[in-house]
């Protein structure tokens, strides 16, 4: 039993985190830092936010909420990409911690990757409710329990990027290939009960490469945060647009 005012003996851990300044004239490095996880959270935000604040001001990346709800604090850590407010940080491990920017983006500072593209392939699929009527109702626009079912496991995503980052189609398709978190969105609206323009939004994915580039090698249910599943919503997708035989 620790006594009140004996001192807990220092539990050490090391991180190594990706640094790089466009305005500084050096190639990118891996600065590494050391924290005793007797006084800093759980988690590697709880010791990126530790680092910032006492250590380390010019340190930069991204965050919002800590709840795994906002997506901001996207990163790969330890080979693996998410949410650095939901990963735990190892304590039984000896091993540092080593944190990059989500792969294959390009960088705007330290752990901030450029999420315009990516944002601007959100928008193209036109994620909110489509009427083909210009009438006003005065009630809900009401779905049954089957009918909100099927939106489970599809509204959940908080566009962190981490699946589209992680597939390989991604990589070296990504300025046509929507990838894996984008298309989930699509799905998302297409089965949506109360749109009315599922075959329109259909007809756009109806590409060789916005959808097809996917060859469901399923690294994004392996890495989402929020254990969903991009490949499944992909094939549905795919299934929506085969020709009934």
């Amino acid at each position: 039993m620790i006594k009140r005012n004996e001192k807990k003996e220092p539990q050490l851990k090391q991180f190594k985190i990706y640094r790089w300044d466009p305005e500084q004239n050096q190639k990118p490095y891996l600065e590494t830092y050391e924290l005793d996880l007797n006084v800093c959270g759980p988690m590697v935000l709880d010791a990126l936010i530790k680092i910032k604040n006492e250590v380390d001001t010019t340190l930069t990346f991204r965050r919002s909420c800590r709840e795994g709800i906002c997506g901001s604090c996207s990163m790969n850590i330890d080979g693996e990409n998410t949410l650095a407010c939901l990963k735990a940080i190892p304590k039984n491990d000896l091993s540092p911690v080593v944190i990059y920017p989500l792969p294959h983006m390009y960088v705007i500072k330290d752990l901030v990757p450029d999420m315009t593209h990516f944002y601007a392939q959100h928008k193209s699929i036109e994620p909110w409710l489509k009427k083909k009527s210009d009438k006003i109702h005065n009630k809900e626009n009401i779905q049954s329990v089957e009918e909100r079912s099927k939106l489970d496991g599809l509204y959940e995503c908080v566009l962190c990027a981490c699946c589209s980052t992680s597939c390989p189609s991604y990589w070296w398709n990504s300025e046509k290939y929507l990838g894996p978190a984008v298309l989930l969105q699509a799905y998302r609206w297409i089965v949506d009960s109360r749109d009315e323009f599922s075959k329109e939004r259909l007809n756009n994915l109806e590409d060789p490469f916005k959808l097809y580039r996917c060859h469901t090698i399923m690294n994004c249910a392996k890495t989402c945060p929020k254990h969903l599943n991009p490949g499944k919503a992909i094939s549905m997708i795919k299934k929506s647009l085969s020709p009934i035989i």
